[in-house]
């Protein structure tokens, strides 16, 4: 037996793709993967089949025609061809992640296409295709010009490849969003938005740092469970960062949305304190807020931490509320209105 793709059209009508399903088997044809695309022109079947050795390219496009299929495109196919399309778009895709560079190959596999180039000038219009070409935006600026001779690209294809260069986008945008922190002793560290696969190195800050730095952080003494720390890595309406040495996550601040409001948390681990780390990432999540549509945003603290306060203090903290040993810090963000009225100022 060996492996062929097809490709034909047929009208898009009850029972149409069964005659050419029948018309296959009559050649002992065992149909491994179907797709359909839906066009203008009538629906595009895309088959994975194996077929009898004897069988050649002519008798299978001979089937095809008698199972009233037209624009027919037949190709050996290799075992690769076995592994469906969702499940090579989620490959793809995973590969993205590690290596979003490699949106180029990427596309080649998804689109079993013969070549993809890559031009540094932007997409005179919009991306689009035609029968033997699709143009696309790269993210990182340029575009893509991919051609396939046989068979023609279909909408489903397009949209794909397009899906494609959106997540290759947003990895491309959270890279650029990465900062290098130069600490005045020389110390490189990286700064840059939370993903879910930070919860493990976020589970170990909380377990080397002290009792009293979880209290300060969590105004409750107990440091966040398992579920609560995979919600806190990517807030709704909000945003967190981290700070990295190497494999190891060494701080993290939180922006949590409140209405127009935006609550903000930090924790440093112990050895990492005073150093400037708390001051850049409150500045980074102020300039998210700026981008944003918070009115202010606000630091719920212990009255007995002193660093934290002055840091507020340093960065424009305006009104400040005491409730007993907690004390509610208000940051305005540029350009918005102030919240609140006068209060005394922080120590």
């Amino acid at each position: 037996m060996a492996l062929w793709r097809i490709r034909a059209t047929v009208d898009d009508r009850p029972g149409y793709l069964s005659v050419l399903t029948a018309s296959l088997a009559l050649r002992s044809v065992n149909i491994l993967a179907v797709q359909v695309h839906t066009t203008e022109a009538g629906a595009i079947d895309d088959f994975l089949i194996d077929a009898p050795d004897a069988l050649t390219e002519a008798d299978l496009l001979g089937a095809i025609a008698r199972g009233r299929g037209r624009n027919a495109f037949v190709a050996r196919a290799e075992a690769e061809g076995l592994v469906d399309q969702p499940t090579r778009a989620l490959a793809l895709a995973g590969r993205l992640v590690h290596d979003h560079d490699a949106l180029g190959e990427a596309l080649v596999a998804l689109l079993d296409a013969t070549e993809v180039r890559w031009r540094p000038d932007s997409l005179p219009g919009r991306p689009g295709y035609d029968e033997a070409r699709m143009t696309l935006a790269d993210p990182a600026g340029g575009s893509y010009e991919v051609l396939r001779a046989r068979p023609s690209f279909t909408p489903a294809e397009f949209a794909r490849a397009q899906a494609l260069v959106e997540l290759s986008g947003a990895l491309f945008r959270h890279q650029q969003e990465q900062t290098t922190l130069l600490l005045p002793d020389g110390a490189e560290l990286i700064m840059r938005p939370a993903a879910p696969e930070d919860a493990e190195g976020v589970r170990d800050l909380h377990a080397r740092c002290s009792t009293e730095t979880i209290a300060r952080r969590y105004l409750g003494g107990v440091a966040p469970s398992d579920a609560r720390t995979v919600r806190l890595l990517q807030p709704a309406g909000g945003r967190t960062l981290v700070v990295t040495s190497g494999p190891s996550v060494v701080a993290m601040a939180g922006l949590l949305a409140e209405g127009d409001l935006g609550e903000i948390a930090i924790l440093v681990e112990d050895g990492w304190q005073r150093r400037g780390i708390g001051t850049a990432l409150l500045r980074r999540l102020m300039a998210y807020a700026e981008r944003g549509r918070f009115a202010a945003l606000v630091a719920h603290t212990s009255a007995d931490n002193v660093p934290m306060l002055r840091t507020l203090s340093r960065l424009g903290a305006g009104p400040a509320d005491r409730d007993g040993s907690l004390v509610t810090v208000t940051l305005p963000v540029p350009g918005r209105d102030p919240v609140g009225d006068e209060t005394p100022a922080l120590p």
